[in-house]
């Protein structure tokens, strides 16, 4: 288990809460512009320009068994700092800050390995399950690992 009273960066993505926790979220903003990148994994949506730096947007839909990212006036970017660099992940509404005092659970050992790894763990809220993300285990994703290889 983890250490409870974590603060966290909660949003949706196709209807179910997730979290990031605040340590590793530089901002959050409205979508922008993403330009696609031909023969990149479905799990990247594209690049775009955050203020003159070129960050890569990531769809978590695909690295979850979801369908891709559909993007709406709700949608936003949360951009992520991380000693391999800056990403975005975008997401389809930003909930509140969340500060949670129970303790957050390892997944559960029917979930599928794969999706198991990219999670932290899960935490038991009044207003349901919250999964909190491990954004280590999201940027090395094989996919992402073979893109960022490519690059250097």
């Amino acid at each position: 288990m983890l250490v409870s009273d974590l603060r966290l960066v909660c949003f949706e993505l196709h209807r179910q809460e997730f979290a990031l926790p605040i340590a590793h979220v530089r901002e959050t903003l409205a979508m922008q512009p993403i330009t696609r990148v031909f023969l990149t994994p479905s799990c990247l949506a594209g690049v775009f320009n955050l203020r003159g730096e070129i960050v890569p947007a990531i769809d978590l839909g695909p690295l979850f068994g979801l369908q891709r990212a559909s993007i709406s006036d709700e949608s936003r970017l949360v951009i992520l700092k991380h000693e391999a660099g800056v990403a975005g992940i975008i997401v389809d509404r930003l909930f509140e800050q969340r500060r949670l005092e129970e303790a957050v659970a390892p997944p559960p050992p029917n979930l599928d390995p794969a999706v198991a790894g990219l999670l932290l763990g899960i935490a038991n809220t009044p207003d349901g399950i919250v999964r909190v993300l491990d954004v280590q285990a999201i940027l090395s994703v094989e996919a992402l690992r073979e893109l960022a290889g490519r690059a250097s």
